[in-house]
């Protein structure tokens, strides 16, 4: 017997800030979830393929438009609903924290970032979707550059440093990383240095973005 079920869409929208990873939440205003954190969110409309979907709820919700959004896996347990059958496809998408201005959307309490392991309870399998997408991201990072939408146009090696530690939550060997990425032949000096910071100041890069999309087309190992 065929049986017809809810479809819906949430999106894992991923940052670093300062070396810590987190995770972009909305606080639902209404419904069963009222006063709950969860991840942006919507049912799937008639006339939306998921992609448009995604993309409309991060406006509606969040405020955020134009952001690349890759599709991640869909869940569909039988019990990650409390009341009905809903099967979600998640969405996964990297920015910066303070690239674009955050908006409560309709039907929200609050729109936040909370670093990934300081985040309040979820509502429904929301834990298990955000899990999924960590450990996607850092296979990730340890398979293809990652950086370009997370990072300021011109960097230093700390601040990339600080972004692949904050994603694979370890302390990586500061020589042996300028090695990896040296190697790797992906930045490019920009001649000069920070500036306005108490510390020294650090020597700035950029990526070299033909060969930074060449080794996301052909990928590489970072090993840890």
């Amino acid at each position: 017997m065929k049986g017809m079920h809810a479809l819906t869409v949430d999106n894992l929208v991923f940052g670093c800030e300062g070396g810590r990873l987190e995770i972009l939440l909305v606080r639902h205003g209404d419904g069963d979830s009222i006063g709950q954190w969860g991840l942006p969110g919507d049912w799937l409309l008639d006339h939306e393929t998921l992609s448009e979907a995604a993309a409309r709820v991060l406006l509606d919700k969040t405020g955020l438009s134009d952001i690349y959004l890759e599709q991640l896996k869909t869940f569909s347990d039988l019990g990650r609903h409390p009341t009905e059958r809903i099967i979600t496809t998640a969405f996964f998408s990297l920015i910066a924290p303070d690239a674009s201005k955050l908006v409560v959307g309709t039907y929200q309490l609050d729109v936040k970032w909370f670093p990934v392991n300081e985040i309040p309870k979820l509502i429904f399998d929301h834990q298990a979707i955000l899990e999924t997408g960590i450990m996607h991201l850092k296979h990730k990072v340890c398979h293809e550059p990652i950086g370009f939408n997370l990072l300021p146009e011109k960097f230093s090696l700390l601040e990339l440093q600080m972004l692949y530690e904050g994603i694979l939550g370890v302390s990586l060997d500061k020589p042996n990383f300028r090695r990896k990425m040296q190697k790797m032949n992906l930045l490019i000096s920009c001649d000069e240095k920070q500036s306005g910071v108490a510390h020294r100041a650090a020597a700035l890069y950029r990526f070299d973005k033909e060969r930074y999309f060449e080794l996301k087309q052909q990928g590489f190992v970072f090993e840890v």
